[in-house]
């Protein structure tokens, strides 16, 4: 298991399980540093629109393994400490509340 941060500093967990999860999809492979990136510097943040308990951490990169996409970090927070439970290359932003956004 890893322990990483987000933006706020809060203690995020990326477990082995979640791992495996995500880079079942080929284009998550050796992608780990840009979930890194999106946890610390994301464009924006948002909360799902059914659980605002999750919280989508978005970062646009004009490079990935499938053409320009936001890659996308979902992380569950209770406690103000998070967990990831899913990671994956997006064409946009979805529908939620907004929390913060990159000026």
């Amino acid at each position: 298991m890893d322990i990483l941060t987000d933006r706020f500093d809060r203690r995020i967990r990326l477990t082995d399980e979640r791992k495996t999860h995500i880079f079942r999809r080929s284009e998550m492979i050796n992608q780990e540093a840009k979930i890194i990136e999106t946890l610390k510097d994301p464009d924006i943040i948002s909360y799902t629109a059914l659980d605002k308990t999750v919280h989508l951490y978005y970062k646009f990169y004009k490079s990935t393994p499938v053409t320009q996409k936001y890659l996308l970090v979902a992380v569950k927070i209770l406690n103000s400490e998070g967990f990831i439970v899913a990671s994956f290359f997006t064409n946009k932003v979805k529908k939620g509340e907004l929390i913060w956004q990159k000026t």
